[in-house]
């Protein structure tokens, strides 16, 4: 066999670039078999190389030397194949690959967990390591891949330092208190809060207060990074492991800061759709039809801006009205409910909606407090099939009242550090935050988090 195998990539770009395959003349390619149809005289195998999410099709006869060892190939079992490209227009492929030699490199035992048929997510859940073989997780994790490259592209492209947060932390971001805390054993084997730190240290839930210093050095900033929360909650979009992108921006109030999320979620958008479109149709015709125009609906329509007292005023009446909520209490200084999210944005918005002006008792304390003493100058913005997808706000400047809303929740020890910024040459900033695990959901319709994690941590869920 020759050293250098031609990936499958690479044919599929050449053919785009109107290039001669055929005139390739004998190549080889190595990867693993997805399907094996043998009748005697020929045989087909769908061969993946995982360059792309594309296969190519083998093409061999019983003329082969080892024609009865091909021929009872199992899914999984890695080849290579050396061969001929010859091209098929006229069929379901633009060409394959007619073999000459196939060499068996890894061996596929009978106990081999995928099989030739659909999977359900609950299973393949079980066997993770094994998941990325099969069309869907090879397609969810190519794009989660690419949208990762595209954020770092957006932030760049803009002029944003990526700014590395630290994930062991003396103090909770949000105040939540849902915290996993890091320790060591003693002598007698017992866990220690403050044995190594001296005092309790967690996992990080969120970068933010530790970019902010960055950002009132260098203007624009962004942290991209795990992120730990103890949230007992067995949902479908929770995960005590995730990733955030949390942009940091100065000299910007709440305007500007909904500016940049509706820049950055268009452009994840358009950047997925053109990178990955083989991928993405995929998605749309085998997990969630009707994808298409739900992306498209955004990336074309404006986004809107509603007031969250008028959101709530919009939902009573709603109820008044028939409209059945399982969540049927609604009343100001609620913290709304999926459901209700996605009743503004679907059904009044009719689009992409920010939702601006919290209660200030149900945000944290980090956001700037409004004129009316009740509210806060936060938004969430809200997308149709979703809710809730980006939360964002302008931070609190000034010295004296994030001190007495940090006494009030008696968090100031260990963040003294936090409130001297506002002090030493403070300005109005603001920032957001996006859960890039329920970004990925949302892009791609699966609907749960533990897919688009390649292995979920949840609670009561620690397999690998």
């Amino acid at each position: 066999m020759q050293p250098h195998a031609t990936k499958i990539t690479e044919l599929y770009a050449s053919l785009t670039r109107g290039e001669d395959l055929a005139a390739l003349g004998e190549i080889l390619v190595e990867g693993w078999v997805r399907t094996n149809r043998d009748s005697g005289s020929i045989g087909f195998i769908s061969l993946n190389d995982g360059t792309c999410f594309k296969c190519v099709q083998v093409v061999y006869d019983d003329k082969l030397a080892n024609h009865d060892v091909v021929a009872h190939l199992l899914t999984g079992a890695a080849i290579g194949v050396k061969g001929h490209i010859v091209l098929t227009p006229e069929m379901k492929q633009p060409f394959e690959l007619r073999a000459n030699e196939i060499v068996v490199i890894g061996e596929v035992e009978g106990d081999y967990p995928l099989q030739k048929k659909r999977h359900s997510f609950e299973y393949l859940r079980e066997i993770a390591y094994l998941r990325p073989r099969t069309n869907t997780f090879a397609a969810l994790y190519r794009v989660r891949s690419v949208l990762a490259l595209g954020i770092h592209e957006f932030f760049q492209s803009r002029g944003f330092v990526y700014v590395h947060t630290p994930e062991i932390t003396g103090n909770d971001a949000e105040g939540a208190g849902q915290t996993f805390t890091i320790t060591t054993l003693d002598d007698k084997g017992k866990p220690s809060e403050t044995d190594f730190y001296g005092r309790k240290a967690s996992l990080t839930v969120s970068g933010q207060l530790h970019v902010e210093p960055f950002a009132l050095a260098f203007h624009d900033v962004y942290t991209f990074g795990p992120t730990f929360r103890a949230e007992k909650s067995n949902t479908t979009r929770h995960a005590s492991e995730f990733w955030m992108i949390e942009p940091e921006i100065a000299f910007a109030d709440l305007e500007d800061d909904m500016v940049l999320m509706e820049e950055c979620i268009k452009f994840c958008i358009s950047y997925v759709l053109e990178k990955c479109p083989d991928e993405m149709d995929f998605f749309e015709k085998m997990i969630a039809p009707g994808l298409m125009d739900k992306l498209h609906a955004v990336l074309d329509r404006p986004f809107t801006k509603m007031e969250y007292t008028e959101g709530i005023e919009i939902l009573k009446k709603a109820v008044q009205n028939g409209v059945k909520f399982e969540n049927k209490k609604i009343e100001w200084g609620m913290d709304l409910q999926s459901e209700h999210e996605r009743y503004l944005t679907e059904e009044v918005a009719k689009g992409p909606l920010f939702l601006i002006n919290y209660p200030k008792d149900i945000k944290a304390f980090y956001m700037k407090e409004n004129d009316d003493g009740k509210t806060v100058a936060a938004c969430d913005l809200l997308v149709p099939g979703e809710g809730e997808i980006i939360g964002g706000s302008e931070r609190e400047a000034r010295y004296d009242v994030l001190r007495a809303k940090m006494e009030k929740q008696g968090n100031v020890e260990g963040l003294e550090w936090y409130l001297n910024l506002r002090k030493w040459g403070g300005c109005p900033h603001s920032g957001f935050g996006i859960g890039f695990d329920r970004l990925l959901m949302y892009l791609t319709g699966v609907a749960n988090i533990r897919d688009t994690e390649p292995y979920p941590r949840t609670f009561g869920g620690l397999k690998y």
